[in-house]
């Protein structure tokens, strides 16, 4: 299984793309979150992949840096290939997120005779809730999730294929709980910012069995990769996951 970090910024970011990721496996792929320019962030962080070749999109909340690509993602898949956008989402952030996209998407003209035309939101996505007492198979994909500690309805990730396993932190504040559950993954990606989020100090302070497979997402701009004790994911790197 590999990982490939589209954008590794956080949302005020003038240097990265927003922070979200492309799992891949078998030639399934799993969009992890979806923030704009979306083509533009696959095109020039994975070049040669497009809407069309993203099996699902999983989402994790609904801030802007991480949902605001849904709309250009959904049309595109709506108007160019003709069918809902597959996307996996925890009730609570599905539950709410056509209140985001629906004053740019609620009606459709048909034609410049016609008026428009009521939309809703499962005429541009086939929702799939992600439960966060059980798996959920996706493709050759497992994806286990658990809520983190942030602003929103928020859910961290586990997502296993090919007997490798990608723990994905989210946005959250420092958990120490939310460690434990991602420890036994292969490779935990987890953010680190200012506010609720992540210190940089208490992901250093943690084991070296956990902070050696760490890697890091959602820095500001004026964090200085080349002098992080911790690895850091570089925008548009691609890891392969054992």
């Amino acid at each position: 299984m590999d990982v490939t970090a589209l954008g590794v910024g956080d949302a005020f970011s003038a240097r990265w793309y927003s922070t979200c990721l492309l799992v891949h496996h078998e030639g399934a792929r799993l969009l992890i979150d979806c923030p704009h320019p979306i083509r533009k962030v696959l095109a020039e962080s994975a070049p040669g992949v497009d809407v069309p070749d993203i099996d699902a999109v999983v989402l994790t909340h609904l801030h802007g840096d991480h949902c605001s690509g849904l709309e250009g993602f959904a049309f595109f898949s709506h108007f160019v290939l003709g069918r809902p956008v597959p996307l996996v989402a925890w009730r609570p952030v599905a539950d709410r997120l056509w209140e985001r996209l629906a004053p740019g998407m609620d009606r459709l003209r048909p034609d410049l005779a016609s008026p428009p035309v009521p939309k809703t939101r499962d005429d541009y996505f086939a929702v799939t809730d992600l439960p966060l007492d059980a798996p959920l198979r996706v493709g050759p994909f497992t994806i286990e999730a658990r809520p983190t500690l942030h602003h929103v309805p928020t859910t961290a990730l586990r997502i296993s294929a090919g007997g490798a396993t990608l723990g994905y932190s989210a946005d959250t504040a420092f958990d120490p709980t939310l460690i434990d559950w991602l420890a036994d993954a292969d490779l935990i990606v987890h953010e680190t910012n200012l506010g609720t989020h992540t210190p940089l100090a208490d992901l250093i302070g943690l084991p070296s069995p956990i902070r050696d497979r760490l890697a890091l997402v959602h820095y500001p701009d004026f964090f200085d990769l080349d002098d992080c004790p911790l690895r850091c994911l570089r925008q548009g790197e691609t890891i392969e996951i054992r």
